[in-house]
């Protein structure tokens, strides 16, 4: 009964559709802005008794939306104005005292059948000022071996590895293990192992690596750029620490816990989701300039090797100007194994991993 009453009375819509007659009749000029009137406010209307009628699921599904685009691990914090800039992935307390020198690294290669080039000291006190000048912002690398302590290799060596380039394979597969897929989407698959190659006493990599890695050091050296490595291999304990100790670092400087996991995860890469822990990723600096940040790519030895490490299987991980689909700020220093022909295809075309896979490998 209370329905068929309520249905006797003129509706919202009734109520409009007359004051647009009495309006046109009035004003017959103006008809056409009469029934743009009654168009829009019934329109209006409609969407706002929608609204009414759903208010418990329009506010469910607006609640997931912001929390997705809150949490989300890709929203690259550029407009947050932050007296905290991004870090590297070592902690500067971590590095003290764990410089490499030509002292320790008499078993750098060992299996190689080269033999060690006249080794150059490094200059700890030097390394150790410029530790101290650095801040807490732009930390340094824990462990370095220098190109000039690399056993050295044949010329016919490296010769093979840039020649190589000039056949390039266009057919590649997403099983080879040189174009593993490793980020916050790819985590390292259940199981993964891949065979130990040792750098030196404290530094390992993937076995199959050693020997590229050698003839671009030696590469770089014979043009005068002394490279030095730094993070190799890194076991899943060592990054989940790291990854903590970064979102420690941001919240005691105030941030909340959100922003600090959003922050940290474009500068250290989330535990299981780092091509470190797969023995591929070498950060790479130089004998003058042992800062993890963007500035080594401006110095000699980091365009070099933004120009020529392709040639040796190698590419820059992280471009700049990519951040937005590798999840990672710009990183020059960061260089990952690909193998030589994806490494050309990747340097010629300005592409990231993530679009090599896109255009080569996805069906």
């Amino acid at each position: 009964m209370r329905a068929n009453r309520l249905q006797m009375g003129p509706t919202f819509r009734d109520k409009v559709m007359d004051r647009v007659r009495t309006f046109n009749r009035k004003h017959r000029r103006l008809r056409l802005f009469g029934m743009l009137y009654a168009m829009a406010v019934l329109l209006f209307y409609n969407i706002g008794l929608a609204f009414y009628h759903n208010a418990k699921r329009c506010t469910c599904l607006a609640t997931i939306l912001f929390f997705f685009i809150a949490s989300s691990s890709f929203t690259y914090p550029e407009a947050l104005k932050l007296n905290v800039s991004f870090v590297t992935d070592l902690d500067k307390e971590e590095t003290t005292g764990k410089y490499y020198t030509s002292d320790s690294l008499e078993g750098v290669f060992a299996e190689s059948n080269a033999e060690l080039a006249e080794l150059t000291p490094v200059d700890k006190d030097k390394i150790i000022e410029e530790d101290q000048d650095v801040s807490e912002d732009q930390e340094l690398a824990e462990g370095f071996v220098l190109a000039d302590d690399i056993s050295d290799i044949s010329d016919t060596s490296s010769r093979n590895y840039e020649t190589a380039a000039g056949n390039l394979n266009t057919s590649f597969d997403h099983t080879d293990w040189r174009l593993i897929l490793v980020n916050k989407q790819h985590p390292i698959p259940e199981g993964y192992e891949f065979p130990f190659g040792e750098i030196n006493d404290t530094m390992k990599c993937d076995e199959r690596v050693l020997s590229p890695l050698k003839a671009m050091l030696k590469a770089a050296a014979d043009e005068g750029i002394n490279l030095a490595i730094c993070s190799p291999y890194r076991n899943s304990e060592r990054q989940e620490g790291l990854f903590k100790s970064k979102i420690n670092n941001y919240i005691d400087a105030g941030l909340s816990y959100m922003d600090a996991y959003n922050i940290t995860s474009q500068a250290v890469t989330v535990p299981g989701s780092s091509e470190h822990q797969i023995g591929l990723a070498f950060d790479i600096v130089c004998g003058s300039y042992y800062n993890l940040d963007e500035g080594f790519g401006d110095t000699e030895a980091g365009k070099w090797l933004a120009d020529n490490s392709y040639k040796f299987g190698f590419v820059v991980r992280y471009l700049k100007g990519k951040e937005n689909i590798t999840g990672i700020e710009y990183e020059p220093w960061h260089f990952r194994y690909v193998g030589v022909d994806a490494a050309t295809i990747m340097y010629n075309e300005n592409l990231c991993l993530e679009e090599f896979w896109d255009s080569y490998l996805y069906d």
